[in-house]
């Protein structure tokens, strides 16, 4: 297995601030409005240096919604700030009939996904959001897994053209990815090659995925990992080489397993290449309070959760 260090923790909203405030220096047309979140959002230093091109709408997501599209037809490059919860299930009708029906291009930027918001607890935990996103036609969906590639992946989307949901999240997690590198939207990140098991893991499992890897290794057990940052557009390709290697797959993931990534593997394999697989995620269940550390342990989004899984599917190959 691959070695893998990292020198500090980092949360990936602070990758979003750095690369938005970069973005700001570098493109004239990048925007930025916020719903009162500015510092969870990490976007005071943005709001500093480009106060003329940041607005701050307050608490009205449907409205910062409708104006970020407005915004597109004057060439405007908006992204939008908020709580993954809020950025989604409360706004879900504007941004379907809005920003995707119409392709608008709006960057709906998330921050405080999944089960890692902690003691805030289930009303502001959203699950669902990666399969509400995902379903949506020209949607693209993206959830990096550390801050380095939040700031590469914020950067990108600017150059995309058309709508993204770009999800990230609140703790401090390694920050293992290179600080140049290129992130490619639609392209998976082949972390350690294999022969036994295929590990696909996105955003805050992938570095789970990795420690899995290690323990795996040590128990003569060779796993493929790969960083599934991109949802959707998935990369087919990279799944079907690895798991028409391995014979079997897990995936690992923040998120319900209804609609996560998880699904859109198994679509996949059922459709081109059926395979053992097993799904390391929620399962159709609502959080609750608690530290990040506690809540991943008690809805099975652990290190051992995966190295279990890995086991298991090993066995119905």
């Amino acid at each position: 297995m691959k070695e893998y260090t990292y020198s500090e923790k980092k949360d990936t909203r602070s990758g979003f601030g750095a690369g938005l405030l970069e973005l700001g220096r570098t493109n004239e047309n990048v925007v930025a409005l916020c719903a009162d979140l500015i510092g969870s959002l990490k976007m005071d230093a943005f709001k500093k240096e480009f106060p003329e091109r940041f607005y701050q709408v307050g608490i009205a997501e449907a409205n910062m919604m409708g104006l970020a599209a407005g915004m597109t037809i004057g060439g405007k490059i908006p992204f939008t700030g908020t709580f993954a919860n809020f950025s989604t299930g409360r706004v879900y009708d504007q941004i379907r009939q809005s920003i995707a029906y119409s392709g608008k291009n709006v960057k709906i930027c998330a921050s405080h996904a999944g089960l890692t918001l902690g003691e805030d607890g289930a009303t502001h935990q959203i699950l669902e959001d990666v399969g509400m996103m995902k379903m949506l036609p020209h949607m693209t969906v993206i959830n990096p897994c550390d801050f380095n590639q939040t700031k590469a992946a914020t950067i990108a989307i600017a150059e995309y053209e058309g709508p993204v949901y770009l999800r990230f999240g609140r703790p401090a997690v390694p920050n293992f990815t290179p600080a140049d590198q290129k992130f490619e939207i639609g392209k998976a990140v082949m972390l350690n090659e294999g022969t036994d098991v295929t590990i696909i893991a996105t955003g805050h499992l992938v570095w789970k995925a990795i420690e899995a890897g290690h323990k795996l290794a040590e128990k003569g057990i060779n796993a493929e990992v790969i960083n599934i940052h991109t949802i959707k557009p998935l990369d087919d390709e990279a799944i079907l080489k690895s798991v028409g290697k391995t014979k079997c797959v897990v995936t690992a993931e923040e998120h319900q397993m209804n609609g996560g990534l998880g699904d859109s593997v198994a679509q996949l394999l059922g459709r081109q290449l059926p395979a053992p697989l097993e799904m390391v995620a929620v399962n159709d269940s609502f959080g609750e309070s608690g530290t990040p550390d506690q809540l991943m342990e008690k809805y099975g989004l652990s290190t051992e959760n995966i190295v279990a899984a890995a086991e298991r599917v090993i066995s119905r190959k």
